[in-house]
C-alpha cells in the first residue's frame, strides 16, 4: 500500500475523543471508568495505526468498538458485572449465589449511603455489639439461646473448633468429610483450628457405637456435617443428630452440626425430598449449629452460629472475631431477609425462594414470551421440558421440572454462546447437543427484555 492510501487511511480512525463519546462506548465507561476505556482506546487506536502502515485497511468503527471491550474483558475480568443465569441452577456458587430482594438492597443502600450505628448503642448512647439486632432476629426465629454472625460458614466453624477443641480431638463420621468448592476440604479447614479429627465408621456406613469407641479423655466435641453437596445411596447409614445427644450428654461432649445450606421453609413443600432444616437441627439436640446466610437462606455471604450462651460469648470473645467479623452491608442485608421470614412473606420476597416456587404456568408464559419476541426478529427457537437444579450445596440430587427456550444457532455453536457471554448483559445458559437452552426458571423475571436483546443483538452481529 503506498504512502498516500496509508494517509488516507489513518485519517479514518476516529480520535479517543470522539471514541468516548459513542453511545456504544458508555456501558463500559459506566463499568469501568472513563479512564480505563481511555487506555483500552488508546491501545486499540496504536494496534490499529500499526497494521495500517503494514498494508491493511482501517478497522470499522464498529471493529475498534468490539475491540476495545474485548480488550476491557480481558484486562480488566474482576470488574463484577449483573448477568443472566439462564444456567438453571438457582444457587449458583460462580454467579454469587442467592440474589437478594429488592427490600433488602434498600436496606443496604440506605445503610451505606451513610453513618449509621454499627456498633453503637442508641440507647445507652455508647459503644454497643455489632450486629446485635440481626442476631437477635435469628434467636426468635430458630428458638436458639444465643447467635453470632461471621463472614462464612468456613470460618464459622473455624471458630466454633478453635474455641471448643483447640489441641483436642473431634469426632466425625468418615463418610462426612466432604470436598466444598474451590478444591477447599473440610478436614483442611478443620486441621487449622488445631484440632485432631478422629474419622469413624466407614464412607458409607457410620453407627453411634462407632462415636462411642472413639471417646477418650482427649475428646472435646461430637461433629456432624450435613452431606449437601453430594449423596451417597445403596447400602448407607448414618447417626441422626438425636443419638448423638444422647451419646454427648452421657460423656459430658457438645454435639456441633455444621448443617451448610441453612434452610427456614420445608423444601417438601416444592421438592420431593426433605432439606434438614435450622429449626429442626436444634430442636433435635445440637449444642452448636453452623450455617450459610447465601444458600438457602437467602441472604448475603455470611456464616450464622446457633447454640447455648455460654459457648457463644466465649466465641464472641476470640480474637479471631476481629479477623472473621461482618461489615454494616451484610449486617443490614441479613437483616432484612431474615425480616423477610419474620413476616411470612421469604417466598413471596426472596428470590431463591422465588425461583424454587415457581410454577410451571408461569414458566411456561415467560418462555413463550421469548420464543414470540425472537421469531419476530427472525431467530428460530422452541420451549422443551427440562429440569432445574437448586445448587449451591444443597439437595444434590432433586431436581425441578422447568420450561427451556431451546436455540440453535445457524452458525458454530461455541462461537455463540462465547459472543452471549461477552454480551452486556453477559447471558449464561448451557449446551446439550446442538442446542443452546435458556432456563427460564433461574432468570430474573425483570430480565426477560434483556434476555431477548442480548440474542437478538448477538446474531445480528453475526450475519453482519
Amino acid at each position: 500500500m503506498s504512502s498516500a492510501v496509508n494517509n488516507k487511511e489513518l485519517r479514518k480512525l476516529p480520535s479517543i475523543e470522539k471514541i468516548l463519546e459513542a453511545p456504544e462506548i458508555q456501558p463500559e465507561i459506566d463499568r469501568y471508568s472513563r479512564n480505563l476505556v481511555t487506555q483500552a482506546a488508546q491501545t486499540v487506536i496504536k494496534k490499529a495505526r500499526r497494521q495500517i502502515v503494514e498494508g491493511f485497511a482501517c478497522p470499522t468503527v464498529e471493529k475498534l468498538f468490539e475491540e476495545i471491550k474485548f480488550f476491557l474483558i480481558k484486562e480488566w475480568p474482576g470488574f463484577l458485572n449483573p448477568v443472566i443465569n439462564a444456567t438453571g441452577i438457582i444457587i449458583h456458587t460462580n454467579l454469587g449465589r442467592a440474589p437478594l430482594s429488592g427490600s433488602v438492597l434498600e436496606a443496604v443502600s440506605k445503610v451505606s449511603g451513610n453513618f449509621s450505628n454499627l456498633e453503637y448503642d442508641l440507647l445507652a448512647g455508647k459503644r454497643g455489639s455489632r450486629a446485635k439486632e440481626v442476631e437477635k432476629l435469628l434467636c426468635q426465629l430458630t428458638g436458639s439461646e444465643s447467635a453470632l454472625v461471621v463472614n462464612n460458614n468456613a470460618a464459622a466453624v473455624l471458630l466454633v473448633l478453635i474455641v471448643l477443641a483447640r489441641n483436642k480431638e473431634v469426632i466425625v463420621s468418615r463418610g462426612e468429610l466432604v470436598q466444598i468448592g474451590g478444591g477447599f476440604r473440610v478436614p483442611d479447614i478443620m486441621e487449622q483450628s488445631g484440632v485432631r479429627l478422629v474419622e469413624v465408621g466407614t464412607t458409607n456406613q457410620t453407627y453411634i457405637k462407632d462415636y462411642e469407641q472413639a471417646i477418650d479423655t482427649k475428646s472435646a466435641l461430637l461433629l456432624k456435617v450435613h452431606q449437601s453437596n453430594f449423596i451417597i445411596k445403596g447400602f448407607t447409614h448414618s447417626v441422626e443428630i438425636r443419638e448423638l445427644k444422647a451419646l454427648g450428654q452421657k460423656h459430658n461432649l457438645p454435639v456441633v452440626y455444621d448443617l451448610g445450606s441453612g434452610a427456614m421453609l420445608n423444601t417438601e413443600d416444592y421438592i420431593e425430598a426433605h432439606e434438614p432444616t435450622v429449626q429442626e437441627a436444634l430442636v433435635d439436640g445440637s449444642d452448636i449449629v453452623c450455617f450459610s446466610g447465601d444458600k438457602l437462606l437467602g441472604g448475603p455471604q455470611s456464616g450464622i452460629i446457633l447454640g447455648d450462651k455460654p459457648s457463644i460469648d466465649k466465641m464472641r470473645k476470640h480474637p479471631l472475631m476481629r479477623v472473621i467479623r461482618i461489615d454494616k452491608m451484610t449486617a443490614t442485608a441479613l437483616a432484612a431477609t431474615l425480616k423477610h421470614y419474620l413476616q411470612k412473606e421469604a417466598v413471596e420476597k426472596i428470590p431463591v425462594w422465588q425461583m424454587i416456587a415457581a410454577n410451571l404456568e408461569e414458566i411456561e408464559s415467560r418462555a413463550q414470551f421469548v420464543v414470540k419476541k425472537l421469531g419476530a426478529a427472525g431467530i428460530k427457537a422452541s420451549v422443551i421440558n427440562g429440569k432445574s437444579m437448586v445448587g449451591g450445596g444443597s439437595l444434590p440430587d432433586q431436581s425441578l421440572p422447568t420450561r427451556l427456550v431451546a436455540i440453535k444457532p445457524q452458525y458454530s455453536l461455541e462461537d455463540f454462546t462465547h459472543q452471549l457471554r461477552l454480551a452486556t448483559p453477559p447471558l449464561l445458559g448451557r449446551v446439550e447437543g446442538e442446542q443452546y437452552l435458556i432456563d427460564m426458571r433461574t432468570v430474573v423475571p425483570t430480565m426477560d427484555a434483556d434476555l431477548v436483546e442480548v440474542i437478538t443483538s448477538t446474531f445480528a452481529k453475526a450475519e453482519q
